[in-house]
């Protein structure tokens, strides 16, 4: 079973019970502004969301972390690899997201749990290049990247919705430095 602790966070595999906290998260629709088109998901749409990063740590060795407060066993919302499929000129690419709920904002835990999850996918995971994605406008993601020393690769289009997305990458040798 794949954990990190950080601090404040403990980053790790999901669990039956954080279905209902994340599907309160995703149903919120301050969170999911700049999420696609901005819809708020419901509970099915939440654990097939939750199934396919289980997937996909099966399949890649890495995905969506679980963020859970180690003060008070709270979930916050994810962080986490994945390959961004839905966009195929950026690949072969691993991105980096994190979706933490509104409660939770503004409290440097999307960075701590972001900063944990870059290390591990450099480090641990021994990947040579990470992504970010972030609609254009989003500021709030916009300064998780910067503090990650991310540098913007490009602007593309989101394929389905058509809004300006911006790209960021870091390398193990960025990383380092």
């Amino acid at each position: 079973m794949t954990e990190i602790r950080t601090p404040r966070l403990l980053l790790r595999r999901w669990h039956d019970d954080d279905l209902a906290p994340m599907a309160d998260i995703n149903a919120d629709p301050r969170v999911m502004r700049w999420i696609d088109d901005g819809s708020v998901r419901d509970l099915d749409h939440t654990a097939e969301a939750i199934e396919r990063a289980e997937e996909e740590w099966d399949e890649e060795g890495f995905g969506l972390f679980a963020v859970e407060l180690l003060a008070s066993g709270e979930l916050a919302g994810f962080t986490g690899l994945s390959v961004p499929e839905f966009l195929p000129e950026v690949l072969p690419a691993v991105a980096i997201s994190w979706r933490l709920g509104s409660q939770f904002r503004g409290q440097g835990y999307a960075s701590e749990a972001a900063q944990a999850t870059l290390e591990f996918a450099l480090q641990d995971r021994g990947l040579d290049r990470v992504i970010s994605i972030n609609r254009v406008g989003n500021d709030a993601s916009e300064n998780v990247i910067r503090k990650l020393d991310m540098v913007p690769e490009g602007v593309t289009t989101h394929p389905v919705y058509g809004y300006p997305l911006r790209v960021y990458t870091i390398d193990l040798t960025q990383f380092q430095a």
